[in-house]
């Protein structure tokens, strides 16, 4: 049974090697080794850990078995462009693939629009890479709708990245 809760500081250990694993899978052969693993470090190992004890920050779990299976993770728009006071980013959506198609995606996505409503934002705003047409679907299909482009660096390795926006 999975269990949705609010991530705590004393979870970061956990979740940083669940998000670094999650995006291994799903990114790694993209990149040289030194890149993906300098990418890891700083974005899992560092950054992730310490946004639990951020308040700009939310990240919310999808625990089985006492591990971390997924997250969702909203805070500051940190995207090049002119982004009001009232739009919010979902910097992460991640699901280890076993869990991939369970419903686990849709209700993290729910937490994560209905959070910001609370909290008063407006709009959301995600990247998701160019070829992953599989997250795209799953954008539109909540009402994500591509709105720019975003150079996501991986150490010398620049992706193309869209924008994608919905209204909350």
């Amino acid at each position: 049974m999975i269990v949705y809760r609010d991530a705590v500081p004393a979870d970061g250990p956990a979740l940083s090697a669940m998000a670094a694993r999650c995006f291994t899978d799903t990114f790694g052969s993209m990149y040289r080794m030194e890149d993906l693993r300098a990418f890891l470090d700083e974005t899992f190992g560092e950054h992730l850990p310490s946004h639990l004890c951020d308040p700009d920050y939310r990240v919310q779990l999808a625990v089985e078995d006492d591990a971390i299976v997924g997250f969702a993770k909203t805070g500051p728009v940190f995207f090049p462009g002119d982004w009001d006071a009232q739009t919010i980013e979902l910097h992460q959506l991640y699901i280890l693939g076993p869990w991939q198609g369970t419903g686990v995606a849709p209700e993290l996505m729910r937490w994560a629009m209905d959070s910001a409503r609370e909290a008063g934002f407006t709009r959301m705003v995600l990247s998701v890479f160019v070829d992953n047409i599989r997250a795209q679907r799953f954008y539109a299909r909540h009402d994500f709708a591509e709105v720019g482009t975003y150079a996501f660096r991986v150490g010398e390795t620049i992706d193309d990245d869209r924008i994608w926006a919905c209204t909350l």
